[in-house]
């Protein structure tokens, strides 16, 4: 995927009971709140994003647009999106979006399923800028210190096809062309999420994934909770999840190295004969060989504090002998180690504390997405519906590994109806879950 996202402390074990819209259109209310005029400002999940791809189906299934049909309920209008053309969708680089296909593995002749790219390939980024204003202002990539920045809106594609002055306009700028009545805002999780799934390599250029100053981050937040609240604007705003508990991190085992005795053996004899025999196999599980500037021959095994990447090519670990091959550890950019997911869980600590005390300074509904989508990494059930972190199987996460699928974006529309019920004193029923698929399977 294009490195969004999402894309992600403590776990907990939720169960939702589903909730049924059972009630009267006159007992319906919108409380203190007015969802005449709604906006959603945000990034790749706020736009829909899935699959590695923004495509018209993720963007109908956005939880912006799932709220807004709830709304429409407690006299919310209209909701206009920035849709793209029929098709398989764009990642940002021209690939479409990820379904589940048949491949063959490397030594043998039986396909198995995996995720491979849309035969039908990328969409084009249409302009519909003429079409606007819209109430998604979802540009996947942007970062919180990205939001008011006038120049971002040339440099990001999603952004550019959809506001009305590309090099003048931002998502704030957008976000008020609708003038509007309520607002949500969920930015951030890019602000350390592009780093993450980079394996953290440090940054080389201009462009180079970084974690974003804390202090940036606080005053672009500020400057949007700040201008809609001159304006009389009620909203809601979310935190920023744990990045590293999404199947992106959490799916390729660092142990992941199976060995018989015999194999073990050899490599061991190969490994002291290279003046490497503080590097040991055993028959089962290892550690994957991996790139570490502060271990002796700058390689060591994984341990269980490693997060091996997602984006690791699968052939290359399964017929290519990497991690195994002792001139082919896993690079820097495939390996999360234990001091940069806890300076990235620093970073995600410090952004949030800003979020929780803008939610307070601005009186806005807030909703912890850290905790919440936490949970889904020990599992949830939902309806009778059991719901995870796992791959392709949770069925609350796209084939991306950082997105969530349809099911897991209406999840996320009600925990925010149910913070706005909170805060408002409206009572917006939440969405049918149910209705909204995960994964389809071939």
């Amino acid at each position: 995927m294009k490195k969004f996202f999402l894309p992600l402390t403590a776990f907990s074990f939720l169960l939702f009971n589903a909730c049924k819209t059972s009630l009267d259109q006159q007992d319906i209310q919108h409380g203190a709140a007015d969802f005449t005029r709604y906006v959603a400002i945000g990034n790749s999940l706020t736009s829909g994003f899935q699959d590695g791809a923004l495509y018209r189906e993720g963007q109908l299934n956005s939880f912006p647009h799932l709220m807004a049909q709830q709304f429409k309920l407690a006299g919310g209008g209209d909701f206009k999106i920035p849709l793209m053309d029929e098709g398989a969708g764009n990642d940002g680089s021209g690939n479409p979006r990820r379904i589940l296909g048949y491949v063959t593995p490397c030594g043998s002749t039986t396909p198995s399923l995996s995720p491979i790219f849309d035969p039908r390939g990328g969409t084009a980024f249409s302009n519909v800028s003429a079409q606007g204003p819209y109430n998604l202002v979802g540009a996947p990539g942007a970062r919180a210190i990205d939001a008011n920045f006038t120049l971002y809106s040339l440099f990001n594609p999603y952004l550019q096809r959809f506001c009305e002055t590309p090099g003048s306009s931002t998502l704030l700028s957008e976000a008020l062309r609708i003038n509007p009545t309520f607002y949500s805002l969920w930015l951030g999780n890019n602000d350390v999420l592009l780093y993450a799934t980079g394996g953290a390599v440090p940054p080389s250029g201009l462009f180079s994934p970084a974690l974003s100053d804390s202090v940036a981050v606080r005053q672009s937040l500020t400057q949007i909770a700040d201008t809609m609240f001159k304006r009389g604007v009620k909203g809601v705003i979310a935190n920023i999840p744990n990045v590293t508990s999404v199947p992106y991190f959490t799916t390729i085992p660092w142990n992941g190295v199976t060995l018989t005795q015999g194999k073990a053996d050899t490599l061991n004899a190969l490994y002291a004969s290279l003046g490497m025999s503080g590097i040991t196999w055993t028959a089962g599980a290892n550690g994957f060989l991996i790139v570490d500037s502060f271990a002796p021959g700058n390689m060591r095994k994984a341990t269980s504090a490693d997060l091996i990447l997602l984006t690791t090519p699968g052939d290359s670990l399964r017929c290519g002998q990497w991690g195994v091959d002792p001139a082919k550890p896993l690079g820097d950019q495939y390996v999360l180690d234990q001091i940069e997911t806890s300076v990235i869980q620093q970073y995600i600590s410090a952004y949030n504390a800003s979020i929780a005390s803008i939610a307070v300074q601005y009186n806005l509904a807030f909703v912890d997405m850290n905790t919440y989508l936490n949970s889904f990494k020990s599992g949830m059930g939902y309806n009778g519906i059991s719901l995870s972190a796992a791959f392709v199987s949770g069925g609350a996460f796209s084939l991306d590994g950082v997105h969530p699928n349809q099911r897991g974006y209406a999840l996320i529309a009600n925990e925010f109806i149910k913070a706005i019920n909170h805060k408002f004193g409206s009572n917006v029923p939440q969405v049918d879950v149910t209705k909204y698929h995960g994964v389809l399977f071939p």
